[in-house]
């Protein structure tokens, strides 16, 4: 079973796909200035959840694209719920591979998902900044160490990609971006974003006794209990 297998089996219960919450995308949709006949582009757009919350904020409109075809399927279920159906639409791909027209959007997302690229956060910066207008937004989720001092140091050498938060505004600099703006999750919703990833692992277990990836998957629920409780 792969990554993107488990992940659908282990976010049955998020809407959003990350420790945030509406309020604080809300706040971040105000701050980039999104509004009423916008055109934004979310690349790793999950369930979908983030662009009907400010459609129906702001009134924007787009495409998200992800590469899960049930996390795609279940985005254009919400959008059509929603009647934003034919506002929203979502491209089922990898999403460093969309093909759009460079300068087409207003603004550009990509929350948690900058690994969509090979060079991670720098790489996800200069493809949105192609996607965007002169003068566009770019909105990113990024994950970094708070103290890389308390990382074990096997975990630091397997997640090379994640550094210290001052290191992604230098990275953003150097693409061309200034920072505007920078919200932070809390421990609680790291917390409820990743028990309720374990909740759905939990559940998937009970359903599945004699599944032949069982226990598979029940290492990854043990292997994540157990990071988070190190160094998470």
């Amino acid at each position: 079973m792969d990554f993107l297998q488990l992940k659908d089996i282990s976010e049955r219960y998020l809407d959003f796909v990350n420790p945030t919450s509406a309020e604080k995308l809300l706040a971040v949709g105000r701050v980039a200035g999104l509004k009423s006949g916008d055109r934004l582009i979310d690349f790793g757009s999950g369930f979908g959840a983030v662009l009907t919350l400010w459609a129906e904020a702001y009134g924007v409109g787009g495409v998200g694209i992800d590469i899960r075809p049930a996390a795609c399927e279940r985005a254009r279920q919400r959008l059509a719920e929603r009647g934003l159906d034919g506002q929203i639409e979502i491209a089922c791909g990898p999403a460093a591979e969309y093909p759009f027209e460079p300068g087409s959007f207003d603004a550009a997302a990509c929350i948690g998902a900058t690994f969509c690229w090979p060079g991670l956060f720098p790489d996800a910066v200069r493809a949105m900044k192609r996607a965007v207008k002169p003068g566009g937004c770019l909105i990113i989720g990024e994950v970094f160490w708070r103290d890389p001092e308390l990382v074990p140091a096997e975990i630091a050498q397997r997640e090379s990609g994640i550094g210290p938060e001052g290191e992604i505004f230098a990275q953003a600099r150097e693409a061309g971006c200034e920072v505007m703006y920078a919200l932070h999750s809390n421990h609680d919703e790291w917390d409820r974003y990743t028990a309720e990833d374990w909740r759905g692992l939990s559940d998937w277990l009970d359903e599945n006794p004699d599944h032949a990836d069982y226990d598979e998957v029940l290492k990854h629920l043990r292997d994540s209990q157990d990071e988070y409780a190190a160094y998470g």
